[in-house]
């Protein structure tokens, strides 16, 4: 305890308060993990393209599983259709 604050230490006293915003989620879990499986926990991360390690944690949690959708190939295809497009436009006026 400190002397502003005679309450004692729990998650449920800690100022839900974060870069001036309510914090939606106010429950906290720890886990313990040895280096091999933060290492296949980040790999997983960035396989799927998730930074946030709280995020991926609770995706997994809760659902299971997170799809990664590889969308270059139809990037490129709609980046050849509007070059097309643009040429057309072009020609017609």
């Amino acid at each position: 305890m400190n002397g502003q604050n005679s309450m004692p230490y729990s998650p449920e006293n800690q100022s839900t308060l974060v870069a001036g915003k309510k914090r939606i989620r106010s429950t906290s879990v720890c886990v313990w993990l040895s280096p091999d499986e933060q290492a296949k926990i980040r790999e997983r991360m960035a396989d799927v393209g998730i930074r946030n390690l709280s995020a991926y944690m609770r995706k997994m949690a809760l659902n299971g599983y997170v799809l990664h959708v590889d969308l270059a190939p139809v990037k490129e295809i709609v980046s050849l259709q509007r070059r097309c497009a643009n040429n057309l436009n072009q020609i017609a006026v």
